[in-house]
């Protein structure tokens, strides 16, 4: 029994020695996946909401996931124990063994609110236009880029916000939009930095007419004459301004991230009885054969979508971005990258995951 017993004790022994490995390593694929996706999931709902708040006047409110601390604990334990009696003894003898684990996940997560300069920063100061033509140039659809990031363009009007309302854009936007998506397919449309006298490069937006095909270069020439620019001229210096200044001046007013999710807000579609009780302001409906690239539309109901891309609740509805609508999700993902290029400086590195285990 003696040499059971401790048979019994060394197995425990090897048992548990052989259990023995690190818990961080298998916790990683897990980790990354889960945390992302409730990070994305959570940051997609956050500005849908805002976008629908700000339809109803309401006050966005912006918070970040700062730091994310996720501390594991694991313990295990194996005990083998046996008791020898003597031969006279009425218990006889006994052995037992026994087992038991503990595990433990405590996240702790830290909020981030976005106030003061970051939110001056990020959402209160224009996207620059060379940023939008570096986009276009990227790959970046034009005319999406111009319908959302754009206020105007030598003086052409896109829709807008203001102290009546909502303001629909000049009819020749749209056009201008489509003409520059189509510049940008054939090629014809280009950006290049030439060197200044003062030592600061000078942006330039080249137009060139790169293809022989006739309704192309027709097409270039319609968008010479709609922005005002000579018919023989292919280099344009970009300003950020309303109106050109200069002739031959591309002068573009580029929004800033709030006026963006405002534009946004005037496609979301609100209960008829909240417009006529004064609880949320008019909207723009989508103009009649508007490119799918410009479209967005946020679609409300009083019960729970079963197909949706992004869903939030509020005030007793629910509003949401219907899954199969290509064209709103596309607006959608772009006004999220925006976001993301706009989150810069010491704050712009969060969140960070840390995982400590034992």
């Amino acid at each position: 029994m003696m040499r059971l017993a401790l048979r019994l004790c060394a197995c425990g022994v090897v048992a548990t020695l052989g259990a023995c490995q690190s818990v961080g390593p298998v916790t990683v694929p897990r980790d990354r996946a889960d945390y992302s996706d409730a990070i994305s999931d959570s940051w997609k709902d956050q500005m849908l909401l805002n976008i629908v708040k700000l339809r109803y006047a309401d006050v966005p409110v912006f918070v970040d996931v700062g730091q994310i601390v996720a501390g594991y604990t694991l313990e295990s334990s194996l005990n083998a124990s046996a008791q020898i009696r003597s031969k006279d003894s009425i218990l006889g003898n006994g052995t037992s063994v026994g087992a038991q684990g503990k595990y433990t996940d405590r996240p702790t997560i830290t909020y981030v609110p976005l106030t003061g300069g970051r939110f001056m920063q990020e959402l209160l100061t224009p996207i620059p236009p060379v940023a939008i033509f570096k986009a276009i140039q990227s790959g970046w659809p034009a005319d999406a880029l111009f319908w959302l990031g754009v206020t105007s363009i030598n003086g052409v009007r896109n829709a807008r916000t203001g102290p009546e309302g909502a303001l629909a854009p000049d009819p020749a936007f749209e056009r201008v939009a489509f003409l520059l998506r189509d510049a940008q397919a054939t090629g014809a449309l280009g950006i290049r930095v030439r060197p200044g006298t003062d030592g600061i490069g000078a942006v330039i937006v080249t137009i060139r007419n790169r293809t022989a095909e006739p309704e192309s270069v027709a097409r270039l020439q319609e968008l010479r004459q709609t922005l005002g620019l000579s018919s023989g001229v292919e280099e344009f210096p970009l300003e950020l301004a309303d109106v050109p200044h200069a002739p031959d001046e591309l002068a573009v007013q580029s929004r800033t991230l709030f006026s963006m999710l405002q534009a946004l807000s005037l496609r979301v579609d609100v209960p008829a009885d909240h417009l006529t009780e004064g609880r949320a302001g008019a909207g723009l409906p989508p103009a009649p054969g508007q490119s799918e690239r410009l479209h967005f539309r946020v679609t409300s109901s009083t019960t729970k979508p079963t197909d949706a891309a992004v869903s939030v609740e509020y005030r007793n509805h629910y509003f949401y971005i219907d899954d199969r609508d290509l064209g709103s999700k596309r607006a959608f993902a772009l006004i999220m990258m925006l976001f993301t290029l706009a989150n810069i400086g010491p704050e712009g590195t969060l969140p960070v995951l840390t995982i400590p285990t034992s």
